[in-house]
């Protein structure tokens, strides 16, 4: 599955680029309301927290109902302004891992299972996972990360 080795690949090339901004450049909000790099990656940080639950029980229970969460509220909890950026990046890392272990996991005949999200119509386990790697690019490339080159291993 192209998502897999577009995952496999920002485990790890993504930290070394991360590990280019500073502290304190990592901390600057663009607006005062707006997610600094450290809230962004830490909101990136959550959603992998979420969507492992959501990969692991999708292959464990028949169409579970997972919940949604409060992102910015999350956010505000974590505190994740105030921690280390280095912190934040091997961290990042470590969930991503967990989070390819319980995705090469699922069979092939598994990616159609199905679950919800916070009250959604039936999605598949592969949309979840897709999904969740394109919102990942997404977020990475706000923060400033050059991702062009993983993007396009995944078409």
């Amino acid at each position: 599955m192209p998502t897999l080795t577009s995952l496999r690949d920002l485990v790890q090339r993504v930290p070394g680029r991360l590990d280019k901004l500073s502290n304190e450049t990592a901390g600057s909000k663009p607006t005062p309301s707006g997610w600094s790099p450290k809230e962004e990656l830490g909101h990136l940080l959550d959603s992998a927290a979420n969507n492992h639950q959501r990969i692991v029980r999708a292959q464990l229970e028949n169409n579970p109902a997972m919940p949604g969460y409060d992102q910015n509220g999350w956010v505000a909890v974590h505190a994740y302004q105030r921690r280390d950026w280095r912190e934040l990046t091997e961290l990042w890392q470590a969930l991503n891992r967990q989070l390819l272990a319980a995705a090469e996991a699922v069979p092939d005949s598994a990616w159609s299972r199905t679950l919800t999200v916070a009250g959604s119509e039936p999605l598949t386990l592969q949309f979840v996972f897709e999904d969740y790697v394109t919102h990942m690019l997404h977020h990475l490339q706000h923060i400033g990360i050059e991702v062009d080159d993983i993007r396009s291993n995944a078409a």
